[in-house]
């Protein structure tokens, strides 16, 4: 991260009179995090500020400072700077239009650690060697000397923790581990942080894990692990952050190429989650043709379609 452009964004935060932070749908423990991050910062500086989210936070995540502040209605007129965190693509934001509609009248500031598709912000801090979003902001509070407390600890490691799932992935590098203890000195309360995003799993979430887990077939011309998730599999009352993880566990199948979960959404489309621990394979590649992205070892995507089962195994229809 360029620390002049770092702290001429910051000086923008500054001098801005009404902050609108952004997030993607559906948001996942970096993306709240990294929100909260911000918000913590905006405090600190008294700045007016709202949040939008498009979807509701899970519940899970109410121990993170300033989540009831999050809204799904914006004040996107009003505000004369946005900041769009951890969204990979400015459209799962769900108001991707109406902020280009905006025809650059506001600045924009981008936080994020996935591949570049976009070409929006006035200020990118973009790391995708980042385990998380919230790493990428730490670089930026160093950059411009922000304290470091308990608050921002908590929610930078969060982050982290979420979206290296405890350290498990690929992503996870020395400087994330180097990262995750410098946060615990200043504060952050690991046990809380486990004990919410890890170890809370309802009855439902467990059920729909062991479907996922008892459905796994291998795709044997591409060594590939497929399961599937049908409306008729999920519970009524499963939150997204009760699916969050099942690939990433799935993708711990011995001598496979890589994980493919599809599941039905209520909307009609089908959501896949793609994962990978192979050094040779990058699920990303796939995911971009399906409309998606992400990482080399994680990725999603979302089609038009419906589960068929045949004789074979399942179609998208």
């Amino acid at each position: 991260m360029e620390k002049q452009l770092a702290i001429k964004a910051y000086e923008k935060i500054k001098q801005a009179k009404n902050i609108l932070l952004v997030t993607h749908e559906k948001p996942d423990g970096d993306a709240l995090a990294a929100s909260c991050a911000l918000a913590e910062m905006l405090e600190l500086l008294g700045k007016t500020y709202s949040i939008y989210c498009f979807d509701e936070p899970p519940y899970q995540y109410n121990f993170l400072p300033y989540l009831e502040k999050f809204q799904t209605s914006h004040n996107l007129a009003q505000a004369d700077l946005l900041i769009v965190l951890d969204c990979g693509n400015l459209k799962r934001t769900m108001i991707d239009q109406e902020i280009n509609d905006q025809n650059g009248s506001k600045i924009i500031i981008e936080f994020d650690h996935h591949p570049k598709i976009d070409n929006y912000a006035d200020y990118e801090f973009r790391i995708v060697e980042a385990a998380s979003t919230t790493e990428v902001i730490y670089y930026f509070i160093k950059h411009n000397k922000i304290k470091i407390n308990k608050n921002l600890a908590n929610c930078l490691l969060t982050g982290i923790i979420t979206d290296t799932a405890n350290f498990l992935y690929p992503s996870t590098s020395s400087q994330t581990i180097t990262i995750a203890s410098e946060m615990l000195t200043y504060g952050a309360k690991l046990p809380q942080i486990m004990e919410n995003t890890w170890r809370n799993k309802s009855l439902s979430a467990m059920k729909i894990w062991g479907k996922a887990m008892a459905g796994l077939k291998i795709n044997k011309a591409y060594n590939f692990a497929v399961s599937v998730l049908t409306k008729k599999d999920l519970d009524d009352n499963l939150t997204e952050e009760d699916m969050e993880g099942i690939s990433g566990f799935l993708s711990n199948l011995d001598n496979v190429n890589g994980v493919l979960l599809l599941r039905e959404q209520p909307d009609g489309n089908l959501k896949g989650s793609l994962r990978t621990y192979n050094p040779q394979v990058d699920v990303s590649l796939l995911a971009r043709l399906l409309g998606g992205g992400g990482h080399a070892k994680a990725s999603g995507f979302t089609v038009e379609g419906k589960l068929e089962k045949t004789s074979t195994g399942w179609k998208i229809v």
